[in-house]
């Protein structure tokens, strides 16, 4: 199979540095932090070919960016740039797409939801079960999804929550991002130590509120 080439770039936002990288099918990833130090602006590794300057991926790379400034700078609230979820597979795909495509600004769903939304069911899922037995529930798959996803803020892992509260979130420093981003976007009220410029490394961890209009 033909390695797929990876088209990197940064930028600064209120919750840290993101690195975007995309194909010529639109966004593959997303991630928090620098550029991988094995990538550079053209490639996404050194084993990868090189994308040139003018290519489709470079095209979408600039519109991810310049998409993800505009939905910081509160100006964007529809990704209209493509996805790349092309190296992903079965349930995992299946909840990222419905992810993608259903859960809007503003919104949240508890992870059963999605769970349901995307038609993860126990039987669905007895191929997974764990070598010792044991149950396998489509909320905790969906869970792990989540920990995964490659493409954080654009496919927004950030409105998946717990029926009791934010759930986990495994980007940026954590659960204070996802915090950030759902008050951000209306989705939770305001905290009275919610700072609009961004979230501080040093601000701390008080309790979480409860997100409000869960689906």
């Amino acid at each position: 199979m033909t390695e797929r080439a990876f088209a990197w770039g940064c930028l600064d936002t209120p919750v840290g540095r993101l690195s975007v990288a995309c194909t010529a099918a639109g966004v593959a990833k997303l991630r928090y932090g620098d550029v991988p130090k094995t990538a550079d602006a053209a490639t996404a590794d050194a084993t990868r070919p090189a994308v040139p300057p003018g290519s489709q991926a470079s095209a979408l790379l600039d519109a991810a960016v310049a998409e993800l400034a505009e939905y910081f700078g509160g100006r964007l609230k529809s990704f209209s740039v493509p996805v790349d979820l092309s190296a992903t597979s079965g349930a995992r795909r299946a909840v990222l797409s419905v992810l993608h495509e259903s859960v809007g600004f503003g919104e949240t769903i508890t992870y059963g939801g999605l769970a349901d939304r995307a038609g993860l069911t126990e039987a669905s899922l007895t191929g997974s079960a764990p070598a010792g037995g044991g149950q396998v529930l489509p909320a905790r798959v969906v869970g792990q999804v989540m920990a995964s996803n490659p493409c954080a803020v654009i496919v927004p892992c950030h409105r998946v929550v717990a029926g009791s509260g934010l759930g986990g979130y495994s980007g940026g420093t954590g659960t204070d991002v996802k915090q950030w981003l759902l008050i951000f976007e209306g989705a939770i009220p305001a905290t009275l130590d919610w700072d609009p410029s961004g979230v501080s490394p040093d601000r701390p961890r008080d309790a979480r509120p409860t997100p409000a209009g869960r689906r």
